[in-house]
């Protein structure tokens, strides 16, 4: 007799329940839950491997993000990029695992790869073979890739994704890596909503991006999730709802929320920038204004926005 596992899955209640054919009982998913395993800690670096064709514009997009998320006293006014990776740090608090535990992230190396290494058209398989070109100790390393490179199920069913790889150094050893898709040419209505009309569902004119580069914004947005989700579920048995196999994690569980008010086609109350027009939640390093997505708080059990 075959096994297999019925679910029901209601995205907006946040809700996930499945009968197991295998013990005819109802598996209750509907709760965040702490899986006991390994979260990110310590100081760790977050390493880019720009893949393809990316202008040193572009690429500053991504790095003052990044800079941003553990700079609070170099970053400006709120709502900071700060500000919104506290979310993050309360999973360590309800895990009790103690400050000097905690996680610091910093800016690391970057590798570019403008000559399309393993061609335009990318495995899973060679996502993490360019995820191990970073360091692999204390480490992050974000994958890249160009409008002009095809990955495996891109724009079909994700818009980037996180895992791990076994490390170099001792047995047994693993380091953490996320890939990010430009969907610019792509995918945009999927990938780099509200920046783009949606595919599906109600439509509402776009959204200024707040760069000016609807495919980096959108990257940004993306990468802003994975990040969160890396961070306290890295490998797999950390925080998460749902199955271990497709769970909703700290920022997807709240996927297409960036402001209060939101609901399908509309993305929340958010703020402007008056020379620009460009939507924004967050503040960053240089002058940067960034849209993040709603992380969900495991304190509240509810969508954080930043106001």
């Amino acid at each position: 007799m075959a096994t297999f596992v019925m679910c029901y899955f209601l995205l907006f209640a946040v809700a996930f329940v499945c009968l197991d054919a295998r013990t005819d009982k109802t598996q209750d998913y509907t709760s965040f839950q702490y899986h006991k395993g390994a979260l990110l800690t310590g100081d760790v670096s977050i390493n880019l491997i720009w893949y393809g064709k990316f202008k040193p514009s572009q690429r500053a997009i991504v790095t003052d993000f990044v800079a941003s998320l553990s700079s609070p006293r170099r970053s400006t006014v709120a709502p900071s990029v700060a500000t919104w990776w506290k979310t993050v740090e309360k999973y360590y608090h309800v895990s009790k695992m103690t400050p000097t535990r905690g996680l610091t992230l910093s800016l690391g190396e970057q590798i570019l790869d403008e000559g399309y290494s393993m061609g335009k058209s990318l495995t899973e398989r060679n996502l993490k073979a360019l995820a191990a070109k970073g360091g692999q100790s204390y480490a992050v390393n974000v994958v890249l890739t160009s409008a002009d490179v095809v990955v495996q199920g891109f724009c079909m069913n994700r818009c980037g994704s996180h895992g791990s790889g076994s490390g170099s150094g001792k047995k047994g050893s693993k380091f953490a890596y996320i890939w990010v898709g430009n969907s610019e040419t792509q995918c945009p209505g999927q990938c780099a909503w509200p920046f783009h009309a949606p595919v599906y569902g109600p439509q509402s004119p776009p959204l200024v991006a707040p760069n000016n580069d609807v495919g980096l914004d959108g990257m940004v947005i993306n990468l802003a999730s994975l990040m969160a989700a890396t961070a306290t579920n890295p490998f797999g048995d950390g925080y998460y709802q749902g199955p271990k196999t497709a769970p909703l994690e700290a920022g997807s569980a709240c996927t297409g929320v960036y402001g209060k008010g939101s609901y399908p086609g509309y993305a929340g109350e958010l703020l402007v920038d008056a020379t620009t027009g460009g939507s924004y939640n967050a503040k960053g390093l240089n002058g940067r204004k960034y849209l993040l997505p709603a992380l969900f708080d495991p304190k509240t059990s509810t969508c954080t926005t930043m106001f």
